[in-house]
């Protein structure tokens, strides 16, 4: 080829290219989060901007900002919230008066959080109490009956039961059937067939939803069922979703006929409100069959598309009474939302199964004071007599969990943790391994799932306890997420996730102590950096 021919060859197949950077580019520049971002970063500069101006204009007022600084740094040391919370903002505080202050003001405090909270227990308490009296929260066998099975059974998985009963209000359930996905794939067809037999309602409530194969074949199928008469609600989390649909799409799927709720929308001006977000993964379909688990609503979910290589996530169907507790926290959140008020008997069970074991879907709120979710996976910890495995795509402790981790360890109880060895997010990955070192010591075995990420939230423990559900080890989902997870008690689900636990750990590399103590000091100084805030990310 002469050398002409070679230039205009090379030309050609770089045109296309550049086209699809600047075309990549534009959608980039003109996206939502892109545009909120900017604004909410220009708020940010504008702040810090006037508040050292203002620190620098008179040497007195420097010192009232240290003063008021060292106040505020008294006040936040008596408050309930996590010591680790706590210590970062104290950190920042004094490191920067000026900034971190006011940033300890706008985001530190959980004023928005008072007002959600008692917004979302009036039409909670308006739900449960709609039909003159208060409902019964079990609609066969009664819950004291299920609860005095389970402690002959085993006392102490009753008093974890008792717990979150007494906590978070979510009953024990024996009637239901109970089915296992241990990849995404599996999940999605199985909801896929059990949307297309809907005749009453579906509900569904998610964190991310996006355009693709996964939401545009499930999208088809729920505008099919509206045709028929099935009542169709959606409830998405707008921060979730700032990045995978447009600022107006609520209104695009109410013109098919849905209704529509966006969770805490996403508004480009400081507030700590834009914190509480709804991570949980429900979809209820004539309150008979519920799913739930770690996996939204697009395509890297069933591996349809790769972003951090193959995304290994699990899932649970439940079928008969134990679906009422995922439909109550789908209410809740969705009246809130859309300020609609609803009747519970309109969605309750009618199908009731009989299975095996005992089962247990309960909710976390941020807007209590009661840590729910981390509690219940630390009692399982500490109740523990031969082994606890877990996995979490994040690994961002608090000192009770790192307590309870090394402690069970030491007892001589087999922890193993499984994570990601492909990241999503690079910085939360660093803090994730910052703990290794402490946990490996304490004898915890950790492995890192090498042929990507591994998204799934569950722990498994002794052949008689399981959790499957939505929230992470790590302070946002602990202290900051709306979660939900299912518990299961003498199940044979249990025998299912430990096995499938085990299956993946085969194609799991595994972090030794060796690996840890060879990792370079400039890493590990960014680790600690990095940890030092992490309740803050």
């Amino acid at each position: 080829m002469r050398e002409g021919d070679f230039l205009r060859a090379h030309i050609q197949d770089r045109v296309p290219t550049r086209r699809s950077h600047r075309k990549r580019l534009l959608k980039i520049l003109t996206s939502r989060l892109f545009i909120v971002g900017v604004l909410i970063l220009l708020q940010l500069l504008l702040l810090i901007f006037v508040l050292i101006q203002v620190g620098t204009m008179r040497y007195w007022i420097s010192v009232v900002f240290n003063i008021v600084s060292f106040l505020m740094v008294l006040c936040i040391l008596p408050r309930e919230d996590n010591p680790s919370y706590k210590i970062s903002w104290i950190i920042l505080i004094m490191a920067v008066p000026l900034v971190g202050g006011i940033f300890y003001l706008i985001f530190g405090r959980k004023v928005n959080g008072k007002r959600m909270a008692r917004q979302i227990e009036e039409y909670t308490r308006a739900l449960l109490h709609k039909d003159h009296g208060a409902l019964p929260r079990c609609s066969g066998s009664t819950c004291g009956d299920c609860l005095d099975e389970l402690r002959k059974n085993h006392p102490m998985l009753a008093r974890q039961a008792d717990y979150i009963s007494n906590v978070s209000g979510f009953e024990l359930y024996q009637n239901t059937e109970v089915e296992y996905f241990p990849i995404g794939e599996k999940f999605y067809e199985r909801l896929l067939e059990e949307l297309r037999a809907a005749k009453k309602f579906i509900l569904l409530e998610y964190f991310i939803i996006q355009h693709g194969k996964m939401w545009d074949s499930i999208l088809k199928v729920l505008e099919q069922r509206h045709e028929h008469g099935v009542e169709i609600r959606i409830l998405y989390d707008d921060v979730g979703c700032v990045a995978t649909l447009p600022a107006l799409y609520g209104d695009y799927l109410r013109a098919k006929g849905f209704q529509v709720g966006v969770f805490n929308p996403f508004h480009p001006r400081l507030s700590s409100a834009t914190n509480y977000r709804d991570h949980r993964k429900i979809c209820v379909i004539d309150g008979n069959v519920g799913f739930t688990g770690g996996i939204n609503l697009a395509d890297e979910y069933i591996n349809a598309r790769e972003r951090f290589g193959h995304w290994k996530d699990t899932a649970v169907m439940l079928r008969g009474e134990a679906v009422q507790s995922l439909t109550e926290m789908f209410l809740e959140l969705w009246q809130f939302s859309c300020r609609e008020s609803l009747r519970l008997s309109d969605f309750l069970p009618t199908q009731p199964c009989s299975c095996a074991g005992f089962v247990q879907p309960y909710g976390d709120s941020p807007l209590d004071s009661f840590n729910v979710a981390e509690n219940v996976y630390m009692q399982i910890l500490n109740h523990a007599q031969n082994y606890v495995y877990i996995t979490t795509p994040y690994l961002i402790l608090d000192n009770e969990m790192v307590t309870a981790l090394c402690l069970a360890a030491q007892s001589g109880v087999d922890v193993r943790i499984m994570t990601p060895h492909v990241p999503d997010k690079w910085y939360v990955h660093l803090v994730t391994r910052s703990h290794y070192r402490q946990l490996l010591e304490a004898g915890v075995r950790i492995f890192e799932y090498t042929p990507g990420f591994i998204h799934a939230k569950m722990f498994v423990s002794d052949d008689d306890t399981a959790i499957v559900g939505t929230t992470n080890v790590d302070f946002r989902s602990f202290y900051l997420h709306f979660e939900c997870g299912v518990a299961f008690y003498l199940s044979p689900v249990v025998a299912q996730v430990k096995e499938d636990f085990l299956r993946t750990q085969n194609i799991c590399e595994e972090i030794t102590l060796e690996k840890e103590r060879a990792i370079k000091a400039p890493v590990r100084i960014l680790r600690s950096l990095l940890r030092a805030f992490a309740p803050l990310m």
